[in-house]
């Protein structure tokens, strides 16, 4: 049976359908023979290459489909290969049993944190296409502290240079590590230096979380994700260190 390439493609675990997209738009891609087009249909026997290279197809993404939970360090770079030489996010993880790791979103090189990877690339392409909606959470440090007003125009909504954004949860916290029931007050907790919340959003746009608070005049210090979805950091999984997540959880996703 037939099937569009990049779905094709992404099942096997060679990239997420965005990636395969540029791929064939650049003319890297060929079936049997002939420049593949974008929205064509191939099936899964099918003579497919990269770059002239043989793309091995599998019988079904379940075959495939793993997923790790990581907590990148700061200073690695979610990309796999960096021309400035700085370490990347892919250099710690196991090989796969078959494909190859997809991430499923971007940290910057300065953010810590949750990081999703699978060899499914269509499940990475739902998790992160914008129409999906998905919760990314976030513990926060910011210099100084902000008023109720600098978060409530946080939570209605700013206009950055790419568009509108807003937090549709922001709570105060206590500690970096440990959700201690922050208090009800419109302010974070920490010193006169610095406050720490914890922020929802529902887009994954470049840096989105450190330019809403820009856009009220506050500099984040500290940034790191716990939550995706619903998978949560594990409070034992230490900065550099990955989890294979079990199959039953992984097929929530």
């Amino acid at each position: 049976m037939s099937e569009r390439l990049q779905k094709l493609l992404a099942a096997s675990g060679h990239g997420s359908r965005r990636q395969i997209e540029q791929w064939i738009r650049a003319g890297r891609v060929t079936v049997n023979g002939h420049i593949a087009l974008l929205g064509e249909r191939a099936e899964p026997e099918a003579d497919i290459r990269l770059d002239d290279r043989p793309l091995r197809q599998l019988e079904s993404a379940r075959a495939v489909r793993e997923v790790l939970i990581y907590h990148k360090p700061a200073s690695e770079v979610t990309t796999r290969s960096d021309p400035e030489g700085r370490p990347t996010v892919f250099e710690r993880l196991p090989l796969p049993s078959a494909g190859r790791w997809i991430v499923i979103g971007r940290l910057d090189v300065n953010t810590t944190g949750l990081l999703l990877f699978t060899t499914d690339g269509a499940l990475a392409h739902r998790l992160m296409h914008p129409s999906s909606e998905i919760e990314r959470e976030y513990l926060v440090r910011v210099r100084g502290s902000p008023g109720a007003s600098d978060l409530a125009r946080l939570k209605q909504g700013l206009m950055l240079e790419d568009g509108a954004a807003k937090f549709i949860s922001i709570e105060p916290s206590r500690d970096p590590k440990v959700d201690s029931g922050a208090n009800k007050e419109l302010c974070g907790s920490g010193s006169q230096s610095h406050s720490w919340f914890r922020v929802v959003l529902c887009e994954g746009r470049n840096r989105e979380v450190r330019r809403l608070w820009q856009a009220v005049g506050f500099e984040v210090s500290r940034l790191m994700r716990i939550r995706f979805a619903s998978v949560r950091l594990p409070r034992d999984l230490r900065p550099g260190q990955w989890r294979r997540m079990p199959v039953a959880e992984a097929a929530g996703l």
